[in-house]
């Protein structure tokens, strides 16, 4: 017979539950309830979408921006020699990003929490009450990661349906609403829209990325979108390029688009940022 081949998806899991029992070892739940502490509000990334970001260049946008904060990914490799992670979230404030998407997962895509809880704290130092919503991106599937996000700063999650069974999705989602964070469900397919919708996710990623091979086609969200009610709020993932790409994604009905790698190697990120706004 021939060999079992995991998926790039199982391998992060696998990494994902060994790390779990390590950080949980170190840093229990307790220590972390107490690190929630932050001089700024909490911000809804679907209200940030749907009104537009409060930053210095608010509104006006037929379809809005999540900027990534990406130092790597299994497909691509390093994108960059030297993350400034701070920096960079400025950028995306100042350019009109509604919301900044934060890689946290370690070993595969070399992100860290410390990125969240910098950026975290020097916006709410930079911009008190106008600042983007911030998205912890990460391989989720136990409580004990919505409280990493929330101690470290983050105002919503990622939830990737494929990585949980519709009871799980549930109950992390309540969770999540419970310590006052957003949660932004992410599908890939029928099964998957399905599932989001059961579970009564109101944010919605689609992923035009496959988690398994790691191949991009932005026709998945042309695809599922329909499947999705109107009052849902729809966000576009992965292989977003260029304008004519946010074009096309405007075309198919969502409300945002999710940038990373575009954005993260680009010579000038401010002028990428105008080039994707439409």
């Amino acid at each position: 017979m021939p060999e079992k081949t995991d998926s790039i998806l199982d391998r992060i899991l696998a990494d994902k539950r060994e790390e779990l029992e390590r950080r949980r070892d170190k840093l229990p739940v307790e220590a972390l309830k107490r690190r929630i502490s932050f001089p700024g509000p909490q911000v809804s990334l679907a209200r940030c979408i749907l009104e537009g970001p409060s930053g210095p260049h608010a509104g006006g946008k037929r379809i809005q921006l999540i900027a990534e904060v990406k130092k790597a990914s299994p497909s691509r490799g390093r994108l960059v020699s030297m993350l400034e992670h701070r920096a960079l979230a400025r950028t995306y404030v100042i350019g009109g990003a509604a919301g900044i998407s934060v890689v946290t997962e370690e070993k595969h895509f070399q992100g860290s929490l410390q990125f969240l809880y910098d950026i975290r704290v020097s916006l709410d130092g930079y911009y008190p009450g106008g600042r983007p919503a911030l998205l912890r991106k990460d391989f989720l599937f136990d409580p004990y990661h919505l409280w990493e996000a929330r101690a470290h700063g983050a105002d919503a999650v990622l939830l990737i349906a494929a990585c949980l069974s519709r009871d799980e999705l549930v109950e992390l989602m309540e969770m999540a609403r419970s310590i006052e964070m957003e949660t932004l469900v992410e599908v890939h397919d029928e099964s998957e829209v399905e599932k989001a919708l059961a579970a009564g996710a109101y944010l919605i990623g689609i992923n035009n990325r496959d988690l398994r091979t790691f191949e991009t086609d932005l026709s998945v969200t042309e695809r599922l979108r329909p499947l999705i009610p109107q009052d849902r709020v729809v966000v576009s993932e992965s292989g977003i390029f260029t304008r004519a790409d946010v074009e096309r994604l405007a075309d198919a009905g969502v409300h945002a688009v999710l940038v990373g790698e575009a954005l993260v190697t680009a010579p000038d990120v401010r002028l990428k940022m105008g080039e994707l706004l439409v």
